[in-house]
């Protein structure tokens, strides 16, 4: 089953309002497992980098105006994606970003059916409490400790992991590993045949064998026929 970790970073958190995609990563997963293949592009807003924007993720304008547009990045970008199921956390934000920038180019936006919101799953549980990308790397152990500002690519990365330890926690070798025959040994055991002891009666047993049975009364085979 292939999957694609999603993640994007924008100018802002409304694109109704003139805030555009700045960043857009994706890494693949097969049976939930990454398999090393990933996207990852800049994008040029062709706008200003709001202070408050720039302080999560550390993208100027002066850096983006360097890089492509989104109309030069998006085929790729879905080439890559292909149908297969999008893992997104809090997949409205991200969906409503890029569903957007295809209708500025009078294209068809990405069906939402196609997002699983893992914030949606951590919520569910567990309710009540912290369930950002941060609290959660937390709470399954996994190390964030590069993730000094939002990065579409590192954040798909962590998200991976925390999206296997949602859907129910690692298990020994993700269940790839190749079990091992082991050698059976069977060690024959080298016996010295030794003659057969001798059985017959002394003459002291016979002598007392005989007495036993004259002291018997009627025995079975003297008793008369019919």
């Amino acid at each position: 089953m292939r999957e694609i970790v999603v993640d994007t970073e924008t100018t802002g958190l409304d694109p109704l309002k003139g805030d555009r995609l700045v960043e857009i990563a994706g890494v693949e997963l097969v049976n939930h497992v990454p398999t090393g293949n990933s996207f990852h592009r800049y994008i040029n807003p062709q706008r200003d980098m709001p202070e408050e924007a720039f302080r999560i993720h550390g993208l100027s304008a002066d850096f983006l105006a360097g890089h492509p547009l989104f109309h030069e990045v998006i085929d790729d970008f879905l080439e890559f994606a292909g149908e297969s199921r999008l893992i997104i956390h809090n997949a409205a934000f991200d969906m409503r970003f890029i569903n957007a920038e295809l209708a500025r180019l009078g294209r068809r936006g990405v069906p939402m059916d196609r997002a699983v919101d893992t914030l949606a799953m951590a919520q569910k549980r567990f309710p009540g409490a912290p369930n950002s990308l941060d609290a959660l790397c937390r709470r399954f152990g996994v190390d964030s400790s590069a993730r000094v500002k939002h990065g579409a690519l590192l954040d798909c990365e962590l998200l991976a992991e925390v999206y296997l330890n949602l859907l129910g926690g690692r298990q020994a070798d993700l269940g790839l590993k190749v079990e091992t025959r082991r050698s059976m040994v069977v060690q024959v055991t080298q016996r010295t045949v030794r003659p057969a002891r001798p059985h017959a009666a002394s003459p002291e047993e016979l002598a007392a064998h005989r007495a036993f049975v004259a002291r018997l009364k009627e025995p079975l085979w003297d008793l008369p026929e019919g």
